[in-house]
């Protein structure tokens, strides 16, 4: 049986190098990705060296990206890849446009180049819970059309439909933290009154407990092919 070999894309993010630590936790050999031009390039390859993870800089171009994932053979290939309003507005771009490129267009391009591999590595894919079959929210519309995609395609996939992420953020938000609290407050009311599948399928998750969820099922054969949500991911 071939060794695991994880390729992590949007690894600086916060759910990113969470995955990428609980990865090298669980001695699996591990690419973290970052963008050639990002300005943190050194310190993010400094601390993934570090903990035991490689670091990759391909350029995010379908020709490079496909040469990438050939040559380097990844049986789980991690698509953590988004953006937030805020981002996109001190970048000088809408919302919208920020999710087709980033969101929608980063991650196809990823699944591309996934399946150009002579064995195709698990697609492992973060979405949202509660997700409904259409949406006029762009950044729902990303995931229903995302989800579709890797549903119809070659690859071997696992989606997981995590609840609110909280903890860990560099930059607190408020408003999520209070969403976050408000919804577990209702939680636990109906996990008293006898919801507990639904208190357990959407209290919130850490990032680190998001991650170390995400690895465990991206290796768990019996999560090939499925959709995963709360309660699984928490183990």
């Amino acid at each position: 049986m071939t060794d695991p070999l994880a390729f992590v894309a949007g690894a600086t993010g916060y759910t990113g190098r969470a995955v990428v630590e609980a990865l090298v936790a669980r001695g699996v050999r591990t690419v973290a990705h970052v963008r050639p031009d990002s300005s943190s390039r050194a310190q993010w390859t400094e601390r993934w060296q570090a903990q035991g993870a490689e670091v990759d800089a391909t350029p995010w171009e379908p020709a490079a990206l496909r040469e990438t994932l050939t040559r380097r053979g990844p049986t789980l290939v991690f698509a953590l890849l988004g953006t937030t309003r805020a981002r996109a507005k001190s970048e000088g771009r809408g919302a919208v446009e920020a999710y087709e490129t980033i969101d929608y267009g980063m991650t196809m391009m990823l699944r591309d180049a996934a399946e150009a591999c002579a064995h195709p590595p698990r697609f492992v894919y973060v979405s949202m819970a509660a997700l409904p079959q259409s949406s006029r929210n762009p950044y729902v519309d990303v995931r229903i059309r995302v989800e579709r995609a890797l549903r119809e395609g070659p690859l071997p996939y696992t989606i997981a439909r995590p609840a609110i992420i909280t903890g860990g953020r560099e930059e607190p938000r408020l408003g999520e933290a209070i969403g976050a609290s408000v919804v577990d407050g209702a939680l636990a009311v109906a996990g008293f009154l006898g919801a507990r599948k639904l208190r357990d399928r959407y209290h919130s998750i850490t990032n680190v407990e998001l991650a170390r969820g995400l690895v465990r099922v991206a290796m768990d054969p019996a999560c090939e092919n499925q959709v995963v949500e709360g309660e699984a991911l928490r183990g």
